[in-house]
């Protein structure tokens, strides 16, 4: 896996064996002959998921049929498309996040659209400002998860920011990704860089290094066999009560539990996330950009919005969206997540992992 996507527990639900749409439709072509064409195509990563209601009234509002077009992860699917830029595979792109952003639009493979209903998504997240290149769609926060009853054995406190986590009460405790090879790593360590700045971030890793931190390849090693507080940890006899995941794995553990626990089983170190932001565009040389247009519009639109929590396990961006009882219940709002610019990210992206990786890998 890439350092690429996402700020949401979706490839948690796929860990769990929850499947994911792959299109929906009968019309089996591609994106037609322009606004002729019945079939808007919307490229996407492996995690897009939508509910067959919820496409269906798109199709039934505008006349379109929505056909899905995974490749892979948001880093080889954006790969792709700047590879076919002028004739992309499909009208719209969604899935490029913030750590991705700039080398999107950089190879400008997008026509800017003004999308119906913008006005209500905040302008914090509108990373494009006023040339509307892209459309946020959602948000998530990668966070340090912890085992609840790990720590209340222990009477010790769940630790809360990332200055507790060098503490020593917090000793060979987290297990985290690498940087190099996982989205949720990079999410943690841009998310060190923003909390600690240019001059800071190294020496704070090196604290955390000597505090006993594991790096492991990829999310899943992490979650399901390193992290004791996971479902597929306890079968493992995990032993790290601390992991980097998502501010979404906590509802998601009771989703997909059998019995459904009245509690999560584990908790979010709400002083430790890093915000990603995902967008949709028009991708420059659409066949069918009317449709493209169409299918920007509703994906910030109610319908789409409040059906993206369960699966896909990321927070709407538009402000009158509401939240399932799972999320309210069981998820934690973040209010002051780290960000960092994405032409910051683009420019330094590969040294700082570099940097980290000598820091932490030697």
């Amino acid at each position: 896996m890439s350092t690429t996507k996402k700020f949401a527990a979706t490839a948690l639900a796929a860990a769990l064996g929850v499947s994911t749409l792959a299109a929906c439709g009968g019309d089996k072509g591609g994106s037609g002959d322009g606004k002729k064409s019945k079939t808007v195509t919307l490229v996407s990563h492996d995690s897009f998921n939508a509910s067959d209601a919820v496409l269906k009234a798109f199709t039934e509002e505008t006349g379109y049929t929505v056909k899905v077009l995974k490749s892979g992860d948001a880093g080889a699917a954006l790969n792709q498309e700047i590879l076919t830029k002028g004739s992309p595979r499909g009208d719209v792109f969604f899935g490029v996040d913030n750590t991705l952003l700039s080398r999107a639009l950089d190879n400008g493979i997008f026509t800017p659209y003004e999308a119906k209903g913008l006005g209500a998504i905040p302008e914090g997240v509108r990373l494009d400002g006023d040339k509307h290149r892209v459309t946020p769609v959602d948000t998530g926060d990668i966070c340090v998860n912890y085992d609840k009853k790990y720590f209340a054995d222990k009477k010790l406190a769940p630790p809360k920011s990332f200055d507790d986590l060098i503490k020593p009460a917090y000793k060979n405790l987290l297990v985290t990704e690498n940087a190099g090879s996982s989205s949720p790593g990079l999410g943690f360590l841009l998310g060190t860089v923003g909390q600690y700045g240019d001059d800071g971030w190294q020496s704070y890793w090196k604290k955390l290094r000597a505090n006993g931190v594991k790096v492991v390849d990829g999310w899943e090693q992490a979650y399901n066999e390193e992290f004791s507080g996971s479902a597929g940890g306890k079968k493992a006899k995990a032993d790290r009560p601390l992991v980097v995941s998502y501010a979404s794995s906590p509802p998601v553990e009771v989703l997909y539990a059998e019995p459904q626990p009245k509690e999560a089983p584990t908790g979010v170190a709400t002083g430790t996330c890093f915000r990603q932001t995902e967008f949709a565009g028009l991708l420059a040389g659409a066949k069918n950009e009317e449709g493209g247009k169409a299918l920007i519009d509703f994906l910030i639109g109610k319908k789409f919005q409040e059906d993206m929590p369960l699966n896909m396990f990321v927070n709407p961006v538009i402000k009158d969206a509401k939240l399932p009882e799972l999320f309210t219940k069981h998820g934690v709002v973040v209010d002051k997540p780290q960000t960092v610019a994405p032409e910051k990210i683009a420019d330094q992206r590969e040294q700082w992992v570099k940097s980290w990786s000598s820091l932490v890998l030697k």
